[in-house]
């Protein structure tokens, strides 16, 4: 920014030079040197102006009137226009380029006059000779011309920055949709697992009235039920701590045990087989988490099986997470739940596959990055 403006006055500079050398020179040309105090006088009165329009953008108003007066004085001075008009020029241009239309026009008109007097003293006997019409028309093209190229940078500038404001709104909304997504998954893993396991164990007592067993599936709906309001808890304040730091430890592998004791209460025989891994970003750590419990979810719903695996490991700069089961039911359509995993995994630039095993049964594995990205533009989260 500095750099900026350092130039910016350097090119005032060389403008001011410029212009003050093109008016000296003309002057010089015009009277055949500097003989006369009038000459003299006009010469101060060139070098003056020309001066002055260092500070046309701070003060261009004053600049305008000064550069006017300069003209005016010339005129009488030496009683003919001359060179000196370029000094005026300028001094216009930056009046109309600043926003001041109305007091543009009023400088015009007024160096309009001014020029006309002086030329009809400098030319006896021939005031209508069209040199002051061409002047007129000269500094009408000059207002006319930079009004329009500010009108239309405003008009550009506008477009940008309405186009700006509707970029801001469509990072908002897609901001809102990506949290609004972000709790459903967060609130249908939190809930959707516990109240599976609770519906297997409450129609497993009521299929098999057997006193032991369903004091059994009464005890193991109690412990789920309060791990669920435990979690539940833990989510929602989750939820509520916006730019706060939490305050309750983070979901993840950690809690991989506790996970595979609670889904094996609905008696689904569990392994797991967790490979050496290096610690894991907590929103990575949280993902593989959920994926595991989704996928446990599924296993105790729909797939009938007796026996499940759970496999962490690290694979160059990903981890894979992977659960396999027994079971026999037959691959459907993806539901909340497979939609969920697959959406978690995209949102941290990894991957999702479900479907049959090598050994049938049903297997899930997510590939999540141990460095997790954004979603490339045009990829769903």
């Amino acid at each position: 920014m500095w750099t900026g403006r350092r130039h910016g006055r350097v090119a005032n500079v060389a403008l001011v030079l410029m212009v003050g050398l093109v008016a000296l020179v003309g002057l010089v040309v015009q009277a055949r040197g500097t003989d006369t105090a009038a000459e003299w006088a006009a010469l101060s009165a060139v070098l003056a102006s020309s001066a002055v329009l260092y500070l046309r953008r701070r003060h261009p108003v004053a600049v305008g009137v000064v550069a006017l007066a300069a003209v005016a004085a010339y005129g009488a001075l030496l009683h003919r226009p001359g060179p000196i008009m370029l000094v005026f020029v300028v001094a216009l241009y930056t009046v109309v380029d600043e926003g001041h239309l109305a007091v543009a026009i009023g400088l015009g008109l007024a160096s309009v006059a001014a020029f006309a007097v002086a030329d009809s003293y400098g030319r006896t006997g021939n005031a209508g000779n069209g040199a002051t019409l061409l002047h007129a028309g000269w500094l009408t093209a000059v207002i006319v011309g930079v009004t329009r190229n500010r009108r239309a940078y405003l008009a550009e500038a506008r477009a940008r920055t309405l186009a700006a404001e509707q970029r801001l709104e469509e990072e908002a909304r897609r901001r809102a949709t990506e949290e609004r997504l972000r709790i459903a998954r967060e609130l249908h893993d939190a809930l959707g697992h516990h109240l599976s396991l609770i519906n297997v164990q409450a129609s497993a007592a009521l299929h098999r009235p057997d006193p032991t067993r369903s004091e059994q599936a009464l005890t193991a709906i109690k412990q789920t039920s309060k791990e669920m309001l435990r979690e539940l808890r833990g989510t929602l304040g989750a939820l509520r701590q916006e730019g706060e730091a939490p305050t309750a430890p983070a979901l993840g592998l950690n809690h991989l045990g506790e996970l595979v004791t609670t889904a094996g209460r609905s008696g689904l025989a569990i392994r797991t087989e967790i490979a050496e891994i290096r610690p894991l970003p907590p929103e990575v750590d949280l993902a593989a988490y959920r994926i595991v419990q989704e996928a446990l979810t599924n296993v105790t719903r729909h797939a009938t099986a007796t026996a499940a695996v759970v496999r962490v490991r690290s694979d160059r700069d990903d981890v894979l997470v992977e659960v396999e089961d027994d079971g026999t039911g037959a691959p459907g359509a993806p539901g909340n739940g497979i939609l969920g995993m697959g959406e978690r995994a995209r949102a941290l630039g990894g991957s999702l596959t479900t479907g049959s095993g090598p050994d049938g049964g049903f297997r899930v594995c997510a590939r999540l990055p141990l460095r997790p990205g954004p979603v490339p533009a045009g990829e769903p989260a």
